[in-house]
């Protein structure tokens, strides 16, 4: 298994959220979980990224204690986690993708009704439901039944019902599979805050910019598999990635080739009519110091754009299959 060495964020005893240690399920002769280890800490949003038949939903199904683990161990603030566990799932909050709401009753009832099975009665349940309403933007549209909601108003709503009893973990499971623009970007704000007030979060997405919007770092497992583990940047340069700079203008092609080569960034430089096309390493940190060589060296520059990998290229090296497949 191909994994990055740095250390994920840990809270000053030490304690991780989450930690996976070497999960395995089989079914039979199939084996859908094999060796999956990661950590989540307080304020993190990990994000756990595959394509179809990877084996994230058994991954999440034992991690929430809904399936027992062949091998391996999951716990949730250092309690063990498992399906006869009640303890650590009290610190869960999950938001699957199947809606899991009560389409004739309001968004309150509905509140209410996943906060008593949460554990929350009295003031603190009408409390908690207010806040979850306003958190979600439904408070105006509290009383009436949730199957007249728009598609994004009922993922909202599912979210809110992960979040009632204030979980120290939530899981969210594609949450925004089928919403509107201005009501995914809303859920993507929501998650937004929610990690920077300390929660930590498991995400799973079919959107590959949600991920590089959201994730503080990423697991992609395939087969069962996890192939690699890391930050965005980690993962690039796990692949060996590099950036390109395309450089348009007039002058001496060329001759300015030839000068941006002898900078220590630049891996490569090839002169075409007009303009050149480089290959460099880190081209935020390098850009300057190359238009500056460019334009000492006679080249009057129109234009100058960048180019880095993305999540994409180290997803499709790493399975040979798109996120959506």
């Amino acid at each position: 298994m191909t994994q990055t060495a740095t250390e994920p964020t840990r809270t000053a005893d030490g304690q991780h959220v989450l930690v996976v240690e070497g999960l395995v399920r089989r079914f039979g002769d199939l084996t859908a979980v094999d060796g999956v280890s990661f950590t989540i800490a307080p304020g993190e949003t990990y994000g756990l990224l595959g394509p179809n038949g990877a084996g994230k939903t058994t991954t999440i199904s034992m991690i929430c204690g809904l399936l027992e683990p062949d091998d391996g161990s999951v716990t949730v603030l250092g309690q063990q986690m498992g399906p006869r566990k009640v303890a650590p799932k009290r610190h869960l909050g999950l938001v699957p993708q199947d809606l899991a709401i009560y389409p004739d009753l309001s968004a309150r009832e509905n509140l209410n009704f996943f906060g008593k099975l949460q554990g929350l009665t009295g003031t603190e349940l009408k409390t908690r439901v207010g806040e979850v309403l306003e958190l979600t933007g439904l408070s105006d549209r509290a009383k009436g039944p949730t199957k007249e909601f728009s598609g994004g108003m009922k993922r909202r709503l599912n979210i809110g019902i992960g979040l009632l009893h204030k979980p120290t973990l939530l899981i969210l499971d594609e949450p925004t599979v089928g919403v509107d623009p201005q009501s995914r970007n809303a859920i993507l704000e929501s998650v937004e805050n929610l990690s920077g007030e300390g929660m930590a979060v498991l995400y799973t997405t079919h959107y590959m910019e949600e991920a590089e919007r959201l994730c503080d770092r990423i697991g992609i497992i395939d087969s069962g598999t996890l192939q690699a583990e890391g930050t965005r940047d980690e993962l690039i340069r796990l692949i060996g990635g590099v950036d390109n700079i395309a450089l348009t203008g007039s002058g001496d092609t060329v001759a300015v080739a030839e000068a941006l080569r002898a900078l220590p960034s630049v891996a490569q430089a090839d002169a075409e009519r007009g303009s050149l096309r480089l290959t460099v390493h880190d081209a935020p940190t390098a850009v300057a110091q190359i238009v500056t060589a460019a334009t000492s060296s006679g080249m009057q520059l129109s234009d100058v754009q960048i180019s880095r990998p993305n999540l994409e290229s180290v997803f499709l090296h790493l399975t040979g299959k798109a996120l959506r497949d």
